[in-house]
């Protein structure tokens, strides 16, 4: 017997003057209503109802039970409805995690508006490019660029951000410009840790040709920041996403290489555990990113 039920469609016939009056309110048959107040008679063991062939009325245990039961249910929903009215409330604190390049290049002013817009949300903002274990580190929000994770994660797109290759100036002096990518392997390339192709650098020529080449190098790094970087300073060439390398090119720091060759492209996506109950918090920060990303891409031409 679900007692909360039985609880209100006991104060239903109270309130309707008979069994028949409180089923036609319930949408239910009067063989359920008069079986569910037998159910709960036989649990408290009090007769709750004098019935007779032509009237019905509670006893005076089953008065001041529907009195207490009155204002019970009452509470019970004033409480439900606080609690979804706060759930629908983006407020608390929302753990999230994000590739440490694209927060810090791109995202820090978004993180900054939403905080404004949103006061009553705290940030707990975890860098780090590998893909964190939500349960592990308590996560309720992922924004992951290229791998998702695990298939039963939910995965919203938001955005894509195109691959460069780079090298300095210095070091296509000293070293040659490649004009075909199967001439990489001449060269020194750094390789990234958590790249989802290894080694392998996939391109695509003006009229679809795809080629494949295999890298090498003397450096791997699971930091794109940290190898831009070191193919600035003359180290050999890299392969990045754009909102990494692309302020590196327009300064003269770095230079394109291979720019008649497509490289693919890598979805940005933000992720979370389930779509069930899925808290306001995660809702307005997922909707924020779309909207972000749609005024401040994060590829380039």
């Amino acid at each position: 017997m679900d007692r909360f039920e039985a609880m209100r469609v006991f104060c239903t016939v109270i309130e309707a003057g008979s069994f028949v009056a409180a089923a036609d309110r319930l949408g239910q048959s009067t063989t359920a209503v008069s079986r569910l107040v037998a159910q709960l008679e036989a649990h408290l063991n009090v007769r709750l109802l004098n019935r007779t062939t032509r009237r019905m009325q509670p006893t005076t245990e089953g008065f001041a039970y529907f009195e207490r039961c009155t204002q019970l249910l009452a509470d019970l929903e004033e409480a439900e409805a606080g609690i979804a009215g706060e759930a629908r409330r983006p407020r608390g604190r929302l753990r999230l995690t994000a590739p440490i390049a694209l927060a810090t290049l791109r995202l820090a002013p978004a993180f900054a508006a939403f905080s404004q817009q949103h006061p009553e949300i705290t940030l707990d903002i975890v860098l780090s490019d590998n893909v964190a274990d939500f349960v592990d580190e308590g996560l309720d929000l992922a924004i992951r660029v290229g791998r998702v994770g695990s298939d039963n994660l939910v995965a919203r797109h938001v955005a894509d951000t195109s691959l460069l290759i780079a090298a300095s100036p210095g070091y296509l002096q000293r070293a040659g410009t490649p004009e075909h990518p199967e001439q990489l392997t001449q060269h020194a390339c750094f390789t990234y840790s958590y790249s989802a192709t290894g080694n392998q650098w996939q391109f695509e020529a003006a009229d679809g040709t795809p080629t494949s080449v295999r890298i090498g190098g003397p450096i791997n790094a699971n930091n794109g920041v940290l190898l831009a970087e070191m193919a600035a300073a003359g180290g050999g060439i890299v392969l990045a996403p754009c909102f990494i390398l692309q302020p590196m090119i327009a300064s003269g720091r770095l230079r394109r290489v291979l720019p008649g060759w497509r490289l693919r492209q890598l979805p940005i996506h933000v992720v979370y555990p389930t779509r069930r109950h899925l808290s306001a918090k995660v809702q307005a920060m997922t909707a924020f990113l779309s909207d972000w990303f749609a005024r401040h891409p994060a590829t380039s031409a």
